[in-house]
């Protein structure tokens, strides 16, 4: 995987998805402009309530390998650049050229699911309405998805896309089974730990890709954001590229909290034992927890600490899941929360309005006396999460 320069406005691009489609020529002119090639990406994560059951349904036992294939770039989104002027410091690699910004949406079992296709009309079309970039900016698409899903998003985006957008886009899809082989000896171990049922799963590989995603991109990509379907953005995309800037030494993911006292619930014991912990609390003292629907990735800094590399080891992660005595079922988002309570210091806590979590499920199961400290966000809005099936506010 790699990157291309030159393409064209979004509308441009994606008016062409159908009408080159069955041109492999036009596919080798379009690699021949591109400065970089694209090997590979793989996979992301819909909301767990519904894919984990569609996922295990449809994927059983670990297949063997295939051969890596070329993720799958919108057609007809590759063309002569601008003119001559003055160049922007890439994203990538620290060299001259386009300032890539990449975002990274799971996009599965889409074909018959209406209310999927319906969740991701609402993001994609808010997301596109709002977005705004300057002239050498660029902003990647990335879609994890199999290929009835794939031609569903193609869909979409023909239906979405402005037709007069004033920034450049490119749309790249990848295959999901691709990188759930390439995801499951990593996550493997820990899965027993943080997956819904009683046994490891390889389809739930596909539910830790952020925990690994440092070592299934490219090194050439060194920041992304991964995002959930069921959002509704309120602002420009590019301001939560920023927060990135707002890091500090030794984190490596920007990341919210979770609104509800679901770890409140899964730490039970471990509050039982320890009276006086903030584990599990509510905000502003407590440890609430994180929630995985908006999360920034900094591959670069992922792949260069040593502190995350310890804590992906088995050994490891059984140590943390013994001391806590976690049993999870959300997959990275467990993951992410487990170590944030022993090194809060990798995480960059995103503000709660960059992730509003609509979801009361667990006022009305036995935590009402203290839903309330752990729902409240204060501030304007600036991406509602529908998670749990939530009604999203209307415009």
């Amino acid at each position: 995987m790699g990157l291309l320069r030159g393409w064209p406005p979004c509308a441009r691009a994606m008016a062409r998805l159908g009408a080159v489609r069955s041109h492999y020529c036009a596919l080798l002119l379009a690699a021949a402009l591109a400065v970089f090639a694209f090997y590979y990406l793989g996979s992301g994560r819909e909301t767990f309530s519904s894919a984990t059951k569609r996922l295990k349904e449809s994927r059983a036992g670990v297949p063997s390998a295939p051969s890596s294939p070329a993720p799958e770039v919108a057609r007809g989104s590759v063309a002569p650049g601008p003119g001559p002027g003055p160049k922007a410091k890439s994203l990538e690699g620290g060299g001259v050229g386009p300032v890539d910004y990449h975002l990274l949406m799971m996009f599965t079992k889409a074909e018959h699911n209406a209310a999927l296709q319906a969740k991701a009309r609402v993001a994609l079309r808010s997301l596109l309405r709002l977005a705004k970039f300057e002239a050498h900016e660029v902003l990647n698409l990335h879609f994890v998805s199999e290929e009835a899903s794939r031609e569903v998003a193609k869909a979409l985006l023909r239906e979405l896309l402005p037709p007069a957008a004033g920034f450049k886009c490119k749309v790249i899809f990848h295959d999901v089974a691709a990188l759930t082989d390439k995801l499951f000896p990593v996550v493997e171990a820990m899965q027993k730990h943080f997956s819904a049922g009683s046994g490891t799963y390889y389809s739930d590989a596909i539910f830790f890709l952020s925990v690994a995603m440092h070592q299934i991109m490219p090194k050439e990509i060194q920041r992304i954001i991964q995002l959930d379907l069921d959002l509704k953005y309120k602002t420009n995309i590019r301001e939560l590229f920023e927060e990135f800037d707002n890091f500090l030494p030794g984190a490596i993911i920007g990341i919210a909290r979770e609104m509800q006292p679901v770890y409140r619930h899964t730490f039970w014991q471990f509050r039982h034992e320890n009276p006086t912990t903030r584990v599990g609390g509510p905000p502003p003292d407590g440890l609430p927890g994180f929630n995985s629907g908006v999360m920034l990735l900094s591959l670069e800094a992922m792949r260069q600490s040593p502190l995350y590399s310890r804590l992906l080891e088995p050994t490891h992660v059984q140590q943390l899941a013994s001391k806590y005595h976690f049993r999870g079922h959300l997959g990275d988002q467990d993951f992410f929360t487990m170590i944030g309570m022993e090194h809060p210091e990798l995480f960059h806590v995103l503000d709660c309005t960059w992730n509003r979590q609509l979801c009361t499920w667990w006022r009305d199961h036995g935590y009402s006396d203290v839903f309330d400290a752990y729902f409240r966000c204060e501030g304007h809005v600036k991406i509602y999460h529908g998670n749990c099936n939530t009604p999203i506010p209307d415009d």
